[in-house]
């Protein structure tokens, strides 16, 4: 399919899924966070309903259709990121499965319905408003890495609300928020049942955290082996080269 890209916009491989994205170096680009969580997260085969939220550019909704065929939703709050979302899932043909919507996702489930859906994913804005992870930073970065328009228990409250009871909520955020996240999560009836942290290389301290909860569940917390993104000659690992390259 024939797809207009505008200004500084490119077309990326997602190579492991075969699917194609288009990318931005001025607005947006997905990093390999959206490859973790869109990883660790469960999702049905075929039954569900999926929910991902702060989509960005789409790299999760299209990363989950290559494990399911349940219909997926994707809520981005910047009208340009919804928009280049919109597009890369015309481009792969995927409309029939993933739906961009351009909203707020504190308001979302309102919108969407509430407890109707079984998988929810969340990568959120990771530093808190006042805080200058860079100090040139450009707006739509800004909205994307700071909790300027959604706080992170406003994106779990939103979360929760989505799904039915016994769905499952997965994110990825810093360890340095995993007290943050936890409070969070069961304050709004998400027990966290699987987190597995992420670590540069051995080594070196975890730079990433993902946490799974289930609404409603019973107490019972799996910390996963830890996984890490380089090997000691800087090469990715065998786990995280399979997740960005496929089989070869």
């Amino acid at each position: 399919m024939d797809i207009q890209l505008r200004d500084d916009e490119r077309m990326d491989y997602l190579l492991a899924e075969q699917l194609r994205i288009i990318q931005s170096p001025s607005v947006f680009s997905f990093s390999l966070d959206a490859v973790l969580l869109a990883k660790f997260t469960y999702v049905p085969s075929k039954k569900g309903k999926i929910v991902d939220l702060c989509s960005g550019n789409g790299a999760i909704p299209l990363f989950l259709s290559a494990r399911t065929k349940a219909p997926i939703i994707g809520v981005e709050l910047q009208e340009r990121l919804a928009d280049m979302a919109i597009r890369s899932v015309a481009y792969n043909e995927l409309q029939e499965q993933i739906h961009i919507i351009e909203g707020d996702v504190k308001n979302i489930p309102e919108q969407l319905g509430i407890e109707k859906y079984d998988v929810v994913t969340c990568n959120p804005p990771y530093f808190p408003s006042n805080e200058a992870s860079d100090q040139n930073i450009k707006e739509h970065h800004a909205i994307a890495r700071h909790e300027i328009h959604l706080s992170l228990d406003e994106a779990v409250h939103s979360a929760s609300r989505l799904l039915k009871q016994g769905g499952k909520a997965a994110f990825v955020h810093r360890p340095g928020r995993l007290l943050d996240i936890v409070t969070s999560m069961r304050a709004h009836r998400l027990e966290p049942k699987r987190i597995r942290f992420v670590y540069p290389k051995v080594g070196k301290e975890a730079n990433t955290l993902l946490i799974e909860g289930i609404k409603d569940g019973k107490p019972d917390l799996k910390i996963l082996p830890p996984l890490y993104v380089y090997g000691e000659a800087g090469e990715y690992t065998e786990e995280v080269r399979m997740m960005l390259y496929g089989k070869e």
